[in-house]
């Protein structure tokens, strides 16, 4: 975990979102967090990295809870989960939001925030349905995670998707996208600036309507991937960052 926190700090990054995804990383794990918790806090410390966010993506309430306890004790403010359910079974949403509006009423009795985004192939994919959850969740503690690739593939215009639900994203999952198959591709071609999106306009976006939230790079598929090829897509994806806020008057 050292590893990542030192690189990411020097690819020029100012926080980490700390995963705690089952068979994608060993990190946050969740079963343990309380061994982990003083390390996290020392490296995020010694490397000067803010804990913007943690990744949880099952909406099952006794992981939430741990995950949510975990928050609260390492200092992380906001909870990213998947949405569930399946793309246009209607009998299945009713389920994915009272599961969301349950662990939004967890969130805000731990004083942390619960984000959902778009999701290909889940019940919440796109904007409609994006604004649908969000007119059926009203707590304050609920926010919009934006992923502009799941967008992308959902058929849509990510500069206009997230212009529509700007009002409620607290969370932005970064990353560029080729194409509108599945999966966002190879990890190299997820890097900002080496797909088909419109990343200026998005995060011109967010500026424009004050935003203030983690804007965090979200990279899958490179576990097999060497330490140099990691830190290669890190930075190379931080440089398209800078240049997206400096091209919007945000530095």
């Amino acid at each position: 975990m050292e590893t990542a926190f030192k690189h990411i700090a020097m690819a020029g990054y100012d926080g980490v979102e700390l995963s705690a995804i089952d068979g994608m990383s060993q990190h946050l794990v969740l079963a343990n967090w309380q061994e982990l918790a003083d390390d996290i806090k020392g490296f995020a410390k010694t490397y000067e990295l803010e804990l913007l966010a943690m990744e949880q993506p099952s909406r099952d309430p006794e992981r939430m809870e741990l995950a949510f306890q975990a928050a609260v004790e390492i200092g992380i403010p906001i909870v990213n989960c998947g949405p569930g359910g399946s793309s246009d079974d209607e009998s299945a949403w009713p389920e994915v939001i009272d599961s969301l509006g349950n662990l939004s009423a967890r969130a805000e009795h731990y004083g942390v925030t619960l984000c959902v985004k778009a999701h290909v192939g889940a019940s919440i994919y796109n904007t409609p349905t994006t604004l649908r959850a969000m007119e059926a969740i009203s707590s304050p503690a609920f926010g919009i995670d934006m992923d502009p690739s799941h967008i992308h593939r959902a058929d849509e215009n990510p500069v206009e998707a997230i212009a529509a639900v700007v009002s409620r994203v607290k969370h932005v999952h970064i990353r560029d996208c080729k194409g509108t198959e599945r999966g966002p591709g190879a990890p190299e071609l997820q890097a900002n600036g080496r797909g088909e999106i419109d990343l200026v306009g998005y995060i011109r976006v967010l500026h424009e309507n004050g935003y203030t939230g983690p804007l965090n790079l979200e990279v899958i598929g490179a576990r097999e991937y060497s330490l140099e090829q990691c830190c290669t897509i890190a930075a190379e994806s931080r440089g398209h960052m800078q240049a997206c806020l400096q091209a919007c008057g945000e530095r």
